[in-house]
């Protein structure tokens, strides 16, 4: 097990990410490029050893309810990988990149209400985002008509970015 300092260490490597000391000794360290409301990638890392890694975006992962994966039993190279994931997962293309245009407002839906996000194309054409907490679903509507629905947030953008739509700023 890494002790807090090599975790905070490791983390600090990471110049993308910036550090916010909260309650209780804890740290929070930001994406400030997130394409996505949500900002924290590393959550609570705590003296302890304890602290969690955003990972609701990331398939194959192991997470809680909230998307996160608890760090405190990762070694050097799990932290590093999960972080480098985590980092582009927020960037809505699923690459280590910055991508204003495509902005969505809420990566984890079950943390908030998500807000409805307006999607435009060339053409001028208007799609809206929802999602549904009774169905845990994202829909996709064309005025009143159901476009089509998706499991994640991750799944509607790509879908909407490749059909040439990019978030109404």
């Amino acid at each position: 097990m890494l002790t807090f300092e090599q975790k905070l260490e490791i983390i600090q490597s990471f110049p993308q990410l910036e550090r916010k000391d909260v309650s209780l000794g804890r740290i929070n360290f930001q994406y400030e490029e997130s394409a996505f409301e949500r900002k924290n990638v590393v959550y609570h890392l705590h003296p302890n050893g304890n602290g969690y890694v955003y990972a609701g975006m990331l398939a194959g992962v192991e997470k809680d309810a909230k998307g996160l994966v608890n760090i405190r039993d990762l070694d050097e190279h799990s932290l590093r990988s999960l972080l480098e994931q985590s980092i582009a997962s927020l960037t809505g293309t699923g690459e280590p990149a910055n991508d204003e245009d495509n902005q969505a407002s809420n990566a984890h839906p079950s943390e908030h209400k998500a807000e409805d996000q307006v999607w435009k194309d060339k053409n001028g054409n208007v799609l809206l985002l929802r999602y549904e907490d009774d169905a845990d679903l994202w829909y996709i509507w064309a005025l009143d008509a159901l476009d089509c629905a998706f499991e994640t947030l991750e799944e509607s953008v790509e879908y909407l970015t490749e059909e040439g739509f990019k978030r109404a700023k």
